[in-house]
């Protein structure tokens, strides 16, 4: 074989490679490139206890969605957006709540079903909401003795 077939081929197999890694960081880091099957809906809490961007959004222990930004609304309370997996639907009265896995482990959004048989279209609110729980604002009111 001559050289320049040889460069050919190792060029070739070298973006083969590129492609393959590019394929497979994207499956398991769950990321979206183009738009991404689902819908999206709206929440607002007094606190948001350090939710980000990418956060889990679960239903009886199930990973449902993830939290795509949180942004400071005209009221001065944190809007929520969660993109939800096309496959579920949400009730009209679920309850969205900020919850911590473990004691000091990573927020996430926990949502509780509701028993309407509305449910939120695409582009809603989610109108009942629970705001984090603020550790140390509770040991320092303990702390202080206005418990």
């Amino acid at each position: 074989m001559k050289k320049l077939d040889i460069e050919i081929v190792a060029g070739i197999f070298l973006l083969i490679g590129m492609a393959a890694l590019g394929y497979i960081s994207i499956k398991l880091g769950r990321l979206e490139v183009i738009g991404g099957k689902g819908y999206t809906v709206y929440a607002e809490f007094e606190k948001v206890g350090g939710i980000k961007p990418g956060a889990v959004v679960e239903m009886a222990g199930v990973e449902v969605g993830k939290v795509k930004s949180v942004k400071l609304n005209g009221n001065y309370q944190a809007l929520v957006e969660i993109k939800i997996d096309e496959n579920i639907t949400l009730q009209d009265d679920a309850i969205a709540s900020v919850k911590t896995k473990g004691i000091i482990g990573e927020k996430y959004i926990y949502i509780t079903p509701g028993g309407s048989e509305k449910t939120i279209p695409d582009g809603s609110k989610i109108r009942e909401t629970e705001s984090a729980i603020d550790l140390e604002e509770i040991l320092s009111k303990y702390v202080f003795g206005e418990v």
